[in-house]
């Protein structure tokens, strides 16, 4: 049985502003599709500029009728995961409602893909390594930041929306 929900949780990095342009690939994938910005994440994207996009529910609090009594079990895609969000995910740190979502499903061990978005200097930093390493031991599937030119950046939307396709047929 295939997963019939989505949560895509946009953290602070700079390509957060691709988002709006993934959107609609990501919507056509489960007949459900929530959306959650960290709080970080807003200063890169608007939730009023992602609610204008049709197919997804952004959700911005832990009492929306969207999520309650408990988030129902699906896929979770973090994309994209910046420096902060990728290491405190890696620690078990759960301090928003994005990453308790993200925790959870790591805990039960539904399908998590994180979609890493840093700087080369950052990407260098023995904890994003490490963290890296930890989320695919425990069952996450990375897609690490890739180079363009001479720079890294988030992994191509067709790859992103190919893995997430394939996670939610794994259900």
């Amino acid at each position: 049985m295939a997963y019939d929900t989505l949560y895509v949780i946009v953290t602070g990095a700079g390509t957060a502003r691709r988002v709006p342009g993934l959107l609609p690939a990501l919507t056509t994938l489960a007949p459900r599709v929530v959306t959650l910005l960290t709080p970080n994440a807003t200063r890169v994207v608007s939730p009023r500029e992602l609610a204008l996009i049709p197919g997804h529910q952004v959700v911005e609090s832990y009492f929306d009728a969207a999520i309650l009594p408990r988030p129902p079990r699906g896929v979770v895609l973090i994309c994209p995961c910046d420096f902060n969000s990728l290491n405190k995910l890696a620690q078990g740190i759960a301090d928003n409602l994005e990453l308790s979502i993200a925790a959870e499903a790591i805990g039960r061990k539904t399908p998590v893909v994180v979609a890493v978005s840093v700087n080369a200097d950052l990407r260098a930093h023995p904890r994003a390594t490490q963290s890296i390493s930890m989320l695919r031991d425990w069952g996450c599937t990375v897609l690490d930041a890739v180079h363009l030119g001479n720079s890294l950046t988030l992994a191509p939307d067709e790859e992103v929306v190919a893995t997430v396709r394939d996670a939610l047929a794994s259900g």
